[in-house]
């Protein structure tokens, strides 16, 4: 498989406790697009990629035998996911028309970005914006 099919060199691998209502959730309220799903035994789900604009996302059903599970079984939160969207006001609307829960409101941040901050079906966070990280590590635009 060449690594030029995906512009990016990250693809987070995200654990659901019902991955295919996950997929369809965030397809649904985030503009995912469904790119393949592969079915474990159980009617979970053991891989799937899901993009939006050049990002990729993994999702699947846990894996206890890995240490693998869905974010409601922990308190708190280990990592949030930053995502570039050209237009956060209008993705901000979408998510919140399809009942996401805000978790922290559109605006303008410090560092220049317009952003807002949700949590998905299970509780992961998420934070939308117009921002790509790289333009203030030299001072110029990030290439």
């Amino acid at each position: 498989m060449s690594g030029s099919r995906v512009p990016s060199n990250l693809y987070p691998s995200l654990t659901y406790d019902d991955a295919p209502a996950a997929i369809e959730w965030l397809c649904r309220v985030f503009g995912f697009e469904e790119r393949l799903v592969v079915p474990n035994a159980d009617g979970g789900v053991l891989h799937s990629e899901l993009s939006l604009g050049p990002g990729v996302i993994m999702v699947s059903s846990p894996r206890p035998d890995e240490q693998r599970f869905g974010p409601g079984r922990f308190d708190g939160r280990s990592f949030g996911l930053a995502v570039f969207v050209e237009d956060p006001d209008a993705h901000h609307a979408r998510a919140a028309a399809a009942g996401a829960k805000v978790v922290r409101p559109l605006r303008d941040e410090e560092y220049g970005a317009r952003g807002y901050m949700v949590e998905d079906c299970e509780g992961s966070v998420w934070y939308f914006a117009d921002y790509v990280p790289g333009a203030h590590w030299t001072g110029g635009d990030a290439d």
